[in-house]
């Protein structure tokens, strides 16, 4: 019986670390800002009134939280989708057979070794308007660049540099699972005269959705959350609330505007877009994920 007790015992006991950080790190902060979310509190915090779900009405009502959350979309789905292509490609050219492959394959997965805010920096200097080498060849052609002043410019140089980060971290996925693919079905497709792109599409591609799926869930997360450093490091959400993101928005109104409420509110609006994202994802993408 004892024996029994201690094999029921186990189990939890090796689950007890995870468990605690998952609950102070992630449950605790959620169920405050659900807590938080109900009231309206002064900026120093000594006081606080019920308000129900009127934090949540104003929030939808705002024109600027609107705004944000369609940059966010934008945002997203530029940053989402350019990096799998682009990881997809360098993936399928670093899978070939070349002297020194070993080596590219390393300076392919260096970028991800630096930090989302280290990144925008380096690609703000780059793109500077006065001493910028990629501003001064746009110049050349006859573009004007100056991210300071046009929204455009500025989200754009916020998903170039967000996508430089994350398109190592899908690069090594995609060459693992190249890597993976049974050479004896793409050389049985060759000699059925498949040529090379059609090989891709029919048995490459199709063997890859497993990862691509995983891949999607992972850059939709990381373009919501980790580029708060690269947005905070080069615009500041600027100009003009180009780049303001709705994880910007809520930093901006609960520790700039010191409103709690909103910002809580903000908070658990976007924990439900996510977590709704996320099961449209499971519910009808994963479906067309070859296992």
């Amino acid at each position: 019986m004892a024996t029994f007790q201690h094999q029921r015992l186990t189990p939890w006991l090796l689950l007890a670390p995870q468990l605690v950080v998952v609950g102070l790190f992630f449950f605790w902060p959620a169920g405050q800002a659900i807590y938080q979310s109900l009231f309206t509190q002064d900026p120093f915090g000594l006081a606080s009134t019920f308000s129900g779900l009127q934090n949540f009405i104003d929030v939808l009502h705002d024109p600027e939280y609107l705004a944000a959350f369609t940059v966010t979309i934008l945002f997203t789905l530029s940053v989402a989708v350019a990096s799998l292509c682009i990881a997809l490609l360098l993936a399928v050219l670093a899978d070939r057979v070349i002297k020194g492959s070993r080596f590219y394959r390393t300076l392919l997965t260096w970028p991800y070794a630096v930090a989302p805010a280290v990144a925008a920096v380096l690609w703000s200097f780059l793109f500077d308007p006065s001493l910028g080498r990629i501003s001064h060849f746009l110049e050349l052609v006859g573009v004007h660049w100056d991210h300071h002043i046009n929204g455009g410019q500025a989200l754009a140089l916020v998903i170039i540099a967000s996508v430089w980060v994350h398109v190592s971290y899908n690069f090594v996925f995609f060459l693992a699972g190249l890597q993976a693919i049974p050479k004896s079905l793409l050389e049985a497709a060759a000699i059925d005269a498949a040529g090379p792109w059609r090989r891709f599409w029919t048995i490459t591609f199709p063997l890859l959705s497993p990862i691509m799926f995983f891949l999607l869930i992972t850059n939709t997360t990381y373009a919501f959350f980790e580029t708060f450093g690269a947005i905070d490091a080069t615009t500041a959400g600027g100009p003009g609330g180009a780049t303001r993101t709705l994880i910007y928005k809520i930093y901006e109104d609960g520790f700039k505007g010191l409103d709690v409420g909103h910002s809580a509110a903000q908070s658990v609006l976007l924990m439900i877009l996510v977590a709704a994202l996320t099961l449209v994802q499971f519910r009808y993408i994963e479906r067309k994920a070859h296992y």
